[in-house]
């Protein structure tokens, strides 16, 4: 499904951003990518799409390379629902800023509905249909960018810290909705308790390399492998403090 290897990448300041990673990731996997802040998550998902330019190492989708030759259609495989959302909507319709995606792909009208309509019923917001996105609440809005992914029919779905500045309905709906997608998913967050409840895998990144790849349970349960990444237990698996 997706295959990195021997994937070097530094900015051009010299920073180091990605060491020698080596991944092989298979069709269906619900993945944690998890790191301290600088450990490199941006930066790999920056190269998985295509932003940053590949160098060193290879990656490939369905045994397409990634390259410049090869971007459209690598983004036709690979979706990236963005931290921010609103880097994403800006049509004054949500119905829009689904549509946006596959009518660049000049689809037909009639195409182009049944792509907006069949996202908005798997994630359950079609009454949303018609609304104006810069009035919708954060956690809507994240579920608004997620369909306009969702519409491109990708195979893989990147996603950026969807539920960070959530209030916690919000993050539970955001979490429902991940889990609800039977794709291949790679998610950087620091919610590590979101990845313990809907992740079936968890890669840790520390200073650009991949310091552990295991089942979830084997990685977020073991306090001293979090600890030598600057990470800590799930909130729900910590002690409580005595006072």
């Amino acid at each position: 499904m997706l295959e990195i290897e021997k994937l070097n990448y530094a900015y051009p300041d010299g920073h180091q951003a990605i060491r020698d990673i080596n991944l092989k990731i298979e069709e269906g996997e619900s993945i944690a990518l998890v790191g301290a802040n600088g450990a490199g998550k941006s930066s790999l998902f920056k190269l998985i799409i295509g932003i940053s330019e590949i160098k060193e190492g290879s990656i490939k989708v369905e045994e397409l390379s990634v390259g410049k030759k090869t971007l459209k259609d690598i983004r036709r495989k690979v979706g990236m629902v963005f931290q921010n959302p609103d880097d994403q909507l800006f049509m004054t319709k949500v119905y829009d800023d689904i549509a946006f995606g596959p009518r660049n792909e000049l689809l037909t009208e009639e195409e182009v509905e049944t792509r907006v309509v069949n996202a908005l019923e798997q994630l359950g917001i079609t009454h949303l249909r018609d609304r104006m996105p810069h009035r919708l609440s954060g956690g809507e809005k994240r579920v608004i960018a997620i369909a306009s992914v969702l519409a491109m029919n990708p195979r893989v779905i990147l996603f950026d810290e969807p539920t960070s500045f959530l209030d916690p309905q919000a993050r539970r709906n955001v979490i429902n909705t991940l889990d609800s997608l039977k794709m291949t998913k790679i998610i950087a967050t620091h919610d590590l308790d979101m990845a313990l409840d809907i992740c079936d895998r968890v890669i840790i990144l520390h200073h650009g390399s991949v310091f552990a790849d295991g089942t979830v349970k084997d990685i977020l349960l073991d306090e001293n492998l979090l600890s030598q990444c600057h990470l800590e237990l799930p909130l729900c698996m910590q002690k409580p403090r005595v006072r």
